[in-house]
């Protein structure tokens, strides 16, 4: 996906495009694991979908739950979840950085060569 370090620069336009890529990417991630919560809270705390929604971000952002867990598989998939959530997280940071720091890295290797 990115040049090799004897390639040129890639031009500014397909860099963008390049970078929108790589965010829909990381959007797409962050949505499947948001409906994955929200689906397990739905399902086993029968809260309305709303409510799911709200407590999987919420899990996902660590700022915690709304309301409180009644069975044991939501509380052990809580806790499963912010794992996996906290994961996701650097995961999407990583995908939305790599071409920056890409790009920075192989400008200052440029630099070298001449």
């Amino acid at each position: 996906m990115f040049e090799k370090r004897r390639q040129s620069l890639l031009p500014y336009p397909r860099f963008i495009v390049r970078v929108g890529l790589c965010i829909l990417i990381a959007i797409g991630i962050i949505l499947v694991v948001l409906l994955a919560g929200a689906a397990v809270y739905h399902a086993c705390e029968h809260l309305s979908w709303l409510e799911a929604f709200l407590n999987a971000a919420l899990v996902m952002t660590g700022i915690g739950l709304t309301v409180t867990l009644q069975t044991g598989v939501g509380k052990g998939f809580t806790i499963v979840y912010a794992f996996v959530a906290n994961i996701a997280f650097f995961l999407v940071m990583g995908i939305i950085f790599a071409p920056l720091v890409h790009r920075a890295f192989h400008h200052f290797h440029l630099d070298l060569e001449k």
